[in-house]
């Protein structure tokens, strides 16, 4: 079965004071592109997700938001350092320009300047950590039964469109038949007159008629084009990850119709080629967002 490569999961749980989010969205690519946002406490972890991620994604442009809100207020420490530099600026700045020196005021000022309250530094929590990976766990498999859903989407489009190639080299069949009726009788009519002037003879006309006829002959790329086909079919209801082999095969369907095309030498031929150039455009385009 066909998998998209375009996906979204979520998941949301409340572990501690904190109510954590894990989002895991992706878009099609040729390769893995794989983004981590995460609380830098967990930073040390980052990497086991990154390997989870990559195996379970495959390919394709992914992200993973991992954030959280606070339930209750947190508590702030102050960054004494910064403020107490602050200070001694500030207190420059006044001498310097006479102004009366207010520790108060200049206090009040600092602690209007920014990054003057920092967040505690964390320390890693193996417990917490095992409730966050089974959120991002959760948030995984939302975002493989999406891609799952939306591959069966793909699927059925792929199977419509190659449904509209074959039934449309069916009907080319009886085109060929009028189309050679056609020309012959066309090669018949000039020969007529070119034999009044008895300047050919009946064995030389066949020859030019079969001739010209074989070169414009597509009952091969009728075979191979029909053939083309069901490998596409055979190879959609295989294990996913088969969306490069089905461009290949897509590229292959294409020259059989182009060859058509350039042997068919009849407008009502040409409008089917047209048609089926179509539907290939359309599965080509839909192979670049399948996994």
């Amino acid at each position: 079965m066909i998998h998209s490569m375009t996906g979204y999961g979520k998941s949301t749980a409340t572990i501690g004071s904190r109510r954590y989010t894990a989002e895991i969205r992706s878009l099609n690519g040729k390769n893995l592109d794989l983004s981590v946002r995460m609380p830098s406490a967990f930073r040390e972890k980052e990497m086991e997700l990154r390997k989870a991620l990559s195996k379970a994604v495959g390919r394709g442009k992914c992200d993973l938001s991992l954030h959280y809100v606070a339930d209750g207020v947190e508590r702030k420490e102050l960054n004494a350092p910064l403020i107490s530099a602050y200070l001694d600026d500030l207190e420059g700045i006044a001498q310097s320009r006479g102004y009366e020196n207010n520790p108060g005021s200049l206090l009040q000022v600092a602690m209007r300047l920014p990054d003057v309250l920092q967040q505690g530094k964390e320390e890693f929590n193996v417990n917490e950590w095992i409730q966050i990976e089974k959120v991002v766990d959760e948030a995984l498999a939302n975002f493989l039964a999406f891609r799952t859903h939306e591959g069966k989407t793909l699927e059925a489009d792929f199977r419509a469109h190659v449904s509209n190639i074959a039934s449309m080299e069916m009907e080319i069949g009886p085109l060929l038949d009028e189309r050679i009726k056609r020309i012959r009788s066309r090669i018949q009519t000039n020969f007529d007159e070119i034999q009044d002037r008895g300047r050919l003879d009946e064995n030389r006309f066949e020859q030019e008629v079969l001739f010209y006829l074989e070169k414009l002959d597509v009952s091969e790329e009728r075979v191979r084009l029909k053939a083309h086909c069901d490998y596409f079919i055979e190879v959609l209801e295989q294990p996913e990850g088969q969306a490069k082999k089905l461009g290949f095969i897509a590229q292959e369907m294409g020259r059989e119709i182009n060859t058509l095309g350039s042997k068919a030498n009849d407008a009502d031929m040409q409008r089917y080629v047209v048609q089926m150039k179509d539907e290939l455009e359309k599965i080509k385009e839909q192979v670049l967002n399948a996994l």
